[in-house]
């Protein structure tokens, strides 16, 4: 699609009434999709190409942990046979990279939860589904979520959707999401921005954490 293919589908959804503007709050929470090595390692067919997007995935996670805000990392653990993901595993044979005894399920390096922050086990796309992540979320105040991880088009946008449903801001950040094919994947980030989601490249959300940082500073000040 040319740019100019994507201006007049732009305005054909803003004519539409799609992809009104959702303005975030004041107390987010970044969930940090599936980190896993499988994406990163040529040796594992569910490679994505995606080490740019890692890079900035590493950024993101610095600054919310910089602006204290709640941190989620989530990860898929399978058994052997793949029988706990049901229909997901029967469809997508590429989920044995995160079966019992596969490597690939590992965390990349430099994304790891720390042990303060919470690790979100899954067996299907989103992080919200069969998990206590809403109930982490509401307990904490938590009124938008920054979304960053892989794949953009799989469980990024599932928890997207879902992040959207149970009352949250979601804001996916661009930079720090990866496909492993780069039309699906801005296809994917032009139907959430439209749909479901604000999409910020990363500086924005860097900005976006700065200021978060400052209004519970003066917070904890006036305490």
């Amino acid at each position: 699609m040319t740019t100019a293919d994507r201006i007049e589908q732009a305005a054909d959804y803003a004519r539409a009434g799609f992809g009104q503007e959702l303005r975030p709050g004041n107390r987010p929470a970044l969930v940090l999709v599936d980190p896993a090595r499988a994406y990163i390692d040529p040796e594992c067919p569910l490679y994505a190409g995606v080490e740019a997007n890692v890079e900035a995935m590493k950024v993101l996670l610095a600054a919310a942990r910089a602006a204290g805000i709640p941190v989620v990392v989530t990860e898929v653990r399978l058994r052997a046979d793949g029988a706990d993901a049901g229909v997901f595993f029967k469809k997508s044979g590429t989920l044995v990279a995160f079966c019992e005894g596969s490597p690939y399920g590992e965390f990349i390096e430099g994304l790891e939860p720390t042990c303060a922050e919470m690790l979100v086990t899954k067996k299907y796309p989103s992080a919200f589904f069969g998990t206590t992540l809403n109930s982490h979320l509401t307990s904490l105040g938590v009124d938008t979520v920054l979304v960053a991880g892989l794949s953009t088009s799989g469980c990024v946008r599932a928890t997207t959707l879902d992040a959207m449903q149970h009352g949250y801001i979601p804001i996916v950040v661009e930079e720090a999401v990866g496909d492993r094919d780069s039309s699906i994947h801005n296809s994917n980030l032009f139907d959430m921005q439209q749909k479901m989601a604000e999409v910020w490249q990363l500086a924005r959300a860097q900005d976006y954490l700065a200021e978060i940082s400052t209004l519970h500073d003066a917070d904890r000040v006036r305490i």
